[in-house]
């Protein structure tokens, strides 16, 4: 059988795995994302956790000389570059992936392929996840951001300049306080993340008349779960905020199944995994939007967990 590494590089830590053709992550191991340290420092840290999965593998009579890697940013496939990259990763934008990864490893450049970190996830989720067997799938992931990927036919759809899977960053008629467009942290405005991710729950329940002292969106479900003993402001305001980000949430969902048509919808991401409080109201509003041939459309939660990405990213090369 053959393996890969796959690695989850992501804005606060970095995750990689020694991974089969069959999907099995036989071992991994984390490190923190040195996303104050510049490109040059992420790549030598990712390198250095890369090797040892690999010594490791070696040790255990397993050779692995392929490496997929998930990335946060705007990834160039073709050339292993990354495009642009937000403030959480600072000096990320303009790095030689893959030539740099396969430079510290001693391997062909060949043999280093990357994606967008949500892209791997997507493929993770297609492969051996929630979408297995369908040969057409939409993840949208929902924490703190949001992003999302169209996987067709084993492939997530990258786009002309690599920036398919912004989900994130279309109009939603919830991103609206007294008739203001809400400030999305794209530079823009009235955008879903911006009423639908998790700190956008947080700011929500603060508008809607929240304490500021409640310190995070984890906090806010907490006091949603006891708002019926309660009846406090502070719970109905919980209600009110989740209500919203979950109803933003699955009207996007619907609208981007009308117009893509996957097979198969996987929902991910910290919000997906808060429970029912929001699942329910996500997917009322996202088959409120449907049209009528998506009545029987699989709306899924993820199944991989922390692993798909590092599976997904294993895929890439495993091709």
């Amino acid at each position: 059988m053959m393996y890969v590494v796959g690695v989850d590089l992501g804005g606060t830590k970095t995750a990689a795995g020694v991974v089969g053709a069959d999907g099995e992550v036989l071992f991994s191991e984390q490190i923190p994302t040195l996303n104050r340290g510049g490109g040059d420092a992420i790549l030598k840290a990712t390198g250095a956790l890369v090797g040892r999965l690999m010594r490791r593998a070696a040790g255990e009579g397993i050779d692995v000389g392929r490496v997929g890697v998930g990335s946060a940013g705007v990834i160039d496939a073709v050339n292993g570059e990354v495009v642009s990259a937000t403030d959480a990763i600072l000096g990320w934008a303009g790095t030689r992936l893959t030539a740099g990864l396969a430079q510290l490893l001693g391997l062909p450049r060949g043999s280093v392929s990357a994606v967008n970190d949500v892209h791997a996830h997507a493929l993770g989720e297609a492969w051996r996840g929630a979408a297995a067997g369908s040969s057409s799938s939409l993840m949208v992931a929902f924490g703190t951001g949001v992003g999302g990927s169209f996987v067709l036919d084993g492939s997530p759809v990258l786009g002309h300049r690599y920036v398919g899977g912004h989900v994130g960053h279309f109009a939603s008629p919830y991103a609206y306080h007294e008739g203001t467009a809400l400030p999305c942290v794209c530079g823009g405005s009235g955008h879903v993340e911006a009423i639908a991710s998790g700190p956008a729950i947080h700011e929500s329940f603060v508008r809607f008349g929240g304490s500021p002292d409640v310190p995070d969106t984890r906090a806010v479900f907490a006091l949603a779960q006891v708002a019926s003993a309660s009846g406090s402001p502070d719970s109905a305001a919980a209600i009110k905020a989740i209500g919203a980000g979950a109803g933003a949430a699955g009207q996007a969902i619907g609208g981007l199944v009308n117009i893509l048509d996957p097979e198969t919808v996987v929902v991910s991401g910290g919000l997906a995994d808060a429970g029912d409080f929001w699942w329910k109201p996500m997917e009322r509003a996202l088959r409120k939007e449907l049209m009528a041939p998506f009545a029987d459309l699989p709306v899924l939660r993820a199944a991989l967990g922390n692993t798909a990405a590092i599976v997904g990213a294993a895929k890439l090369v495993l091709n």
